[in-house]
């Protein structure tokens, strides 16, 4: 499952979920370009992808910007040459947990907004570059609250059912295109976002590092073919049970 010298690009990288994924990527020979809004913690990301022997650009962007990200893309395609791999992992959580009634209503828009349009203006524009090189891989991070509505979850269940369309129907105009579009849902990890949105947690969550393995593989050149899936990372922990 060589991911020597495949160029990718991974949204979100500053914490959680775009951590682990990076230094996992660094880990196996990937040229990473990596993107959060605040530049601190992701410059410490950097840094120890670095450490791992990678090549690294980082970036602040607000990737629901077209400018932001086509300024992002580009330096990218500049930079390596080309772009191999897509990961749409930047999103918000929002307020809450809050029951729907008690949303305020401009921040149910800013959700929406942020975490339907970081994936549909990334691909948008990443999509130009591999037309032009035959091929790609693109992976969406979901969620379960994309599939089932969760009381006091808010805008970002919401959102997530908008990504699992999004998916689909990217994934079907791609087809017999070399591009393939899947989705991943990492399940319930021990981050940040999972403290806002269970404040009270009492159960034993997973590690991020825990759940790599299967953006691993749907980077790599086995997952060839694979389009319009959806697939849960912690049933691939490590990696096990991939096909």
């Amino acid at each position: 499952m060589s991911l020597k010298n495949k160029v990718v690009m991974i949204t979100g990288a500053s914490k959680g979920l775009g951590r682990a994924l990076t230094l996992a990527f660094a880990k196996e020979g990937a040229k990473l370009a990596i993107c959060a809004r605040g530049l601190e913690k992701l410059n410490a990301v950097k840094e120890e992808a670095l450490a791992l022997g990678a090549e690294v650009l980082a970036f602040s962007v607000d990737t629901s910007s077209t400018k932001d990200v086509d300024r992002f893309v580009s330096i990218t395609e500049t930079t390596f040459g080309k772009v191999d791999v897509l990961i749409n992992n930047a999103s918000i959580f929002g307020p809450g947990p809050l029951y729907l009634a008690d949303y305020p209503e401009r921040d149910f828009e800013e959700v929406v907004r942020v975490n339907i349009l970081n994936p549909f203006f990334m691909t948008k524009r990443v999509l130009p570059v591999m037309f032009a090189q035959g091929g790609g891989s693109i992976i969406n991070v979901t969620s379960e609250a994309g599939r089932t509505g969760f009381a006091e979850w808010g805008a970002y269940g919401i959102s997530k059912f908008g990504v699992e369309g999004m998916t689909q129907t990217w994934a079907d105009e791609l087809k017999d295109t070399g591009i393939r579009i899947n989705a991943v849902d990492p399940g319930e990890m021990d981050t940040e976002m999972h403290r806002i949105a269970v404040p009270d947690c009492d159960y034993d969550l997973a590690n991020p590092n825990d759940v790599v393995g299967v953006f691993l593989y749907l980077s790599s050149d086995k997952s060839i073919g694979l389009n319009g899936q959806r697939f849960e990372a912690q049933a691939f922990k490590g990696g096990e049970g991939l096909l």
